[in-house]
């Protein structure tokens, strides 16, 4: 008997050993995961993905790319095709003849809708990162959204509207456009001030500060030589003049309205290059909630736990 106890504690001893050494690779191989997601600060996978793929940074890639496009495109067109002088038009000049009017309308409009996608996700980051309850962060995050949406409206009326048509129209875009835009940069410079440095450095305050002072000494010089041009010349006259002649009057003024327009809008596009560090660090989901089986069950008053934020979810 004592025999045989003796070799049954060595078998269970001898399975414990092996039951051991077969879970070692395991808890190794897990402990290498944590290891290296944590050094890298990113997730599995984000290694093997271009840069634009990471996150949601392709919006403000997109977002750039595609309005500048519609720009120099629409510029391009009008040149060739002699609607407007080569040297500085006004940006809405080169989109109020066709062809290029339909180019500049459909670009810009996608880019309206590309602007909002753009604010929308910058919205849920900050709302997500601001985890100590900040009102004051809270109040300006959500005051930018709602800047950022009348400027992408705006920016609809831009293009929809010529100023060749619908003078006024055109104008009240412009101002929403830029107006509410610049007010929108000063909103984020100034959350960016107020998150660093436990969310990210001084740096990137910095660089938001020198582009909105950028874009504001363009509104500035844009708006005075506008207003002096205009007081001078009727404002239905200056709507249909698209070739200038530099004896005609008014001419220096409007090549530095011109100039300072192409800067504005620059300056403005620039801004959200800034976003795409940020950007690569945030995703979005959408939760679908059923409240019956099927289409032809009549609803029960309950409804199912889950995401309640509005059709997108922010996760960091």
């Amino acid at each position: 008997m004592p025999l045989a106890g003796t070799q049954c504690h060595r078998e269970q001893h001898h399975q414990q050993v092996q039951t051991n050494i077969n879970s070692r690779p395991v808890c190794w191989e897990f402990e290498a995961k944590r290891v290296a997601f944590d050094s890298e600060g990113s997730r599995p996978g984000f290694a093997e993905m271009w840069w634009f793929q990471q996150g949601m940074c392709f919006f403000p890639v997109a977002l750039v790319i595609w309005s500048a496009g519609a720009f120099v495109f629409s510029f391009i067109t009008a040149v060739v095709l002699r609607h407007v002088d080569p040297l500085v038009p006004y940006i809405s000049d080169t989109g109020t003849t066709p062809p290029e009017r339909c180019l500049f309308g459909i670009m810009l409009t996608i880019s309206a809708f590309l602007g909002v996608a753009t604010m929308y996700v910058r919205y849920k980051q900050v709302e997500a990162l601001n985890q100590e309850d900040d009102r004051t962060i809270f109040r300006l995050n959500r005051t930018g959204l709602v800047l950022g949406l009348l400027s992408c409206l705006g920016l609809c009326i831009v293009a929809n509207f010529q100023k060749t048509t619908l003078i006024q129209v055109h104008v009240i875009g412009a101002v929403l456009t830029f107006g509410m835009g610049i007010i929108y940069l000063l909103v984020h410079t100034i959350l960016s001030y107020k998150m660093q440095p436990h969310i990210h450095g001084i740096g990137i305050f910095w660089i938001r500060c020198v582009l909105l002072i950028w874009c504001a000494g363009s509104i500035v010089s844009m708006f005075i030589s506008s207003v002096t041009l205009y007081t001078s010349i009727p404002t239905i006259e200056m709507a249909m003049k698209l070739h200038w002649k530099p004896t005609d009057k008014g001419y220096t003024l409007h090549m530095v309205s011109t100039a300072s327009e192409w800067s504005l809008a620059f300056s403005f596009l620039s801004f959200f290059l800034t976003y795409i560090r940020d950007f690569q660090k945030v995703t979005l989901h959408a939760e679908v909630e059923l409240l019956a089986e099927t289409l032809y069950d009549k609803l029960q008053g309950h409804t199912h736990n889950g995401e309640h934020s509005p059709l997108l979810a922010g996760t960091l």
